[in-house]
């Protein structure tokens, strides 16, 4: 099963790419199902991913980043080099995707996926606000169509 997982906040503009993704391949899914392929709005909920992404085969993740390159690089990373242990804290906001990536890896085991790949959105504007910039519209949208490219691979096979 390949499991899909959009993150971030639709309420800070660009934070909000990976949930972008998101919701347009679960319109396309209604429309058209592809059986072993689960997509998932995680919003800030990074203890989600590790529930979500127990079991599958492939986990892909899709969020927005926050660096010095241009507004709308893509970057493709493996997700065995983002994985992070989490800090201690009172608040499970802080539980962020990388954390679970750490975490279930080593609570399932064998039963977490090790094909895991993580799509980072090059964000031009986090303010609070509704809607992408120009540039992470366009870099979402490739991401996008990458996506739904593995997913025929996947239905494929």
């Amino acid at each position: 099963m390949l499991v899909i997982i959009g993150c971030g906040n639709s309420n800070r503009q660009d934070d909000g790419a990976g949930i972008y993704v998101a919701q347009q391949l679960m319109s396309l899914m209604k429309v058209n199902p592809v059986d072993e392929v689960r997509v998932f709005d995680a919003g800030t909920a990074g203890m989600d991913i590790m529930f979500q992404a127990r079991g599958c085969d492939a986990l892909i993740i899709i969020d927005a980043n926050q660096s010095t390159s241009d507004p709308g690089t893509i970057f493709e990373v493996p997700g065995f080099e983002l994985e992070n242990i989490s800090e201690p804290s009172y608040n499970l906001h802080d539980f962020r995707w990388d954390n679970a990536l750490y975490a279930g890896r080593r609570i399932y085991q064998e039963q977490f996926p090790t094909d895991i790949t993580v799509f980072l959105i090059e964000a031009e504007n986090l303010n609070l606000g509704i809607g992408l910039s120009e540039p992470v519209q366009k870099a979402s949208d490739r991401v996008l169509e990458l996506i739904i490219k593995r997913i025929n691979c996947y239905s494929q096979q």
